[in-house]
């Protein structure tokens, strides 16, 4: 990906004068149109609203860049987060056509900055599992990964230096790690979930996905209303996380861990008679909520995927004690975690099993992202390693909700030497 295309790149040569919003948006749509037949990340682009924006922010030049800090940034928005006048469609035939009145939150937020959303990107099926035509930017016979597959995507296309996802289970985590871009999910709850169609209240939680983890450094500010620290600390406290005791995690990524972790202080998790239940208890809460969340949908199953009337299935069968038990779960083991991160700056492990499968019917296997998202911790996705073949190695970083600047630090430490070093990029 060039310099020219990430989201910092993109900033300066805006405020420096090289290059006007108008502009950047014109080649922005240029890139769309030079991949999206081979990609198909975009659901519907605005071309004529997402110019008319940048021509009137072109006229803004005056301004401090600390009153629009995001003037003139393409965004990508997934198609079940609402812009203005558009239609919000999740992926679904159930959806089609409905026009949102308002922008969501996040949408809002980064609008107010200076961001301009270039169109709506592909979503997995109500955000759950059943694919879109999205394909790996990467190698096109892969799987980007789901339900943030548009967005991360267009992302690693070069098309625009910001998307918005969300995650329930693994839908922002899983795309950035199989793109090979950088993505955050905010803690639960942190973000307003305003003008997004979820399926979890107390699992949902919106994200960013960027080109790199600088970039994302720099939107969260903008939206936290944070200013970030000089760096990392110098010997950055650890906790290795195999997850091993979840799947079949393949030796690249097993590798990638490793050499991620050299220079830190790094001493083992040790949850791994943990999180197996951790994982069961996040499916029975996303199952008994998306049960409600979708329940008028779930009146039409001749017009829902199989996967999907499956998890409402489960979600109608699930007792108020088992829901009621898997919060309690959640509450003692997110206390727990929080007393690790209390004498350590993250957790440290594989964001995925390995590399994007190969085939597009589905999207890959979540299970490394549940333990974390029913714990609604913030969550960085890290890139910079392959695999021998050139596939994108994701890495995760779960950290204190409290302490995110500093998530970001080390994520930015662990990308720029793994991206800075030829020899240790690619794992065998």
């Amino acid at each position: 990906m060039s310099e020219d295309t990430t989201l910092s790149g993109t900033m300066h040569r805006i405020n420096t004068g090289l290059a006007r919003p108008s502009e950047v948006v014109a080649a922005a749509l240029e890139r769309l149109d030079a991949t999206e037949t081979d990609i198909r990340a975009w659901v519907r682009v605005d071309r004529a609203g997402a110019l008319s924006a940048a021509r009137e922010l072109d006229s803004r030049d005056d301004l401090p860049a600390g009153d629009l800090p995001l003037r003139g940034i393409p965004l990508g928005v997934k198609d079940i987060i609402d812009v203005t006048a558009q239609p919000t469609e999740c992926g679904s035939p159930l959806r089609r056509g409905r026009i949102a009145a308002a922008d969501a939150w996040i949408v809002d937020r980064l609008r107010r900055a200076g961001a301009i959303p270039l169109g709506k990107t592909v979503t997995t099926e109500f955000a759950y599992f059943a694919p879109g035509p999205t394909r790996n930017p990467h190698n096109l016979a892969h799987t980007p990964g789901g339900s943030s597959s548009g967005s991360a995507a267009a992302v690693a296309a070069g098309v625009v230096p910001l998307a918005l996802g969300s995650q329930t289970a693994g839908s922002l985590t899983r795309p950035a790690a199989f793109c090979g871009v950088a993505g955050f999910v905010a803690p639960v709850g942190r973000w307003p979930t305003t003008g997004i169609t979820g399926l979890s209240h107390r699992l949902d939680a919106p994200g960013l996905i960027a080109p790199s983890v600088a970039d994302l450094r720099l939107v969260h500010a903008v939206l936290s209303g944070t200013t970030t620290s000089p760096d990392a600390p110098d010997r950055a406290r650890l906790r290795v996380w195999t997850a091993t005791e979840l799947g079949d995690v393949e030796r690249p990524m097993r590798d990638a861990v490793v050499r991620a972790a050299q220079g830190a202080e790094a001493d083992e998790l040790g949850w791994a008679g943990r999180t197996p239940a951790l994982v069961e208890a996040h499916a029975t809460v996303m199952a008994y909520d998306s049960a409600r969340a979708l329940a008028e949908e779930a009146k039409q199953p001749g017009q829902l995927s199989e996967p999907l009337n499956e998890l409402l299935d489960r979600g109608r069968r699930t007792t108020d004690d088992e829901y009621r038990d898997a919060l309690a779960l959640a509450a003692l083991a997110r206390a727990d975690l929080l007393a690790v991160l209390a004498d350590a700056d993250a957790i440290l492990g594989p964001a995925t099993l390995g590399p994007a499968p190969r085939g597009l019917a589905a999207t890959g296997n979540p299970v490394l992202s549940r333990p974390w998202q029913l714990l609604g911790l913030p969550v960085l996705t890290v890139p910079g390693y392959s695999d021998a073949a050139g596939m994108p190695l994701g890495l995760q970083l779960i950290g204190h909700p409290d302490r995110v600047d500093r998530l970001f630090a080390i994520g930015q430490r662990i990308e720029r030497r793994a991206r800075e070093t030829p020899a240790g990029t690619r794992t065998s």
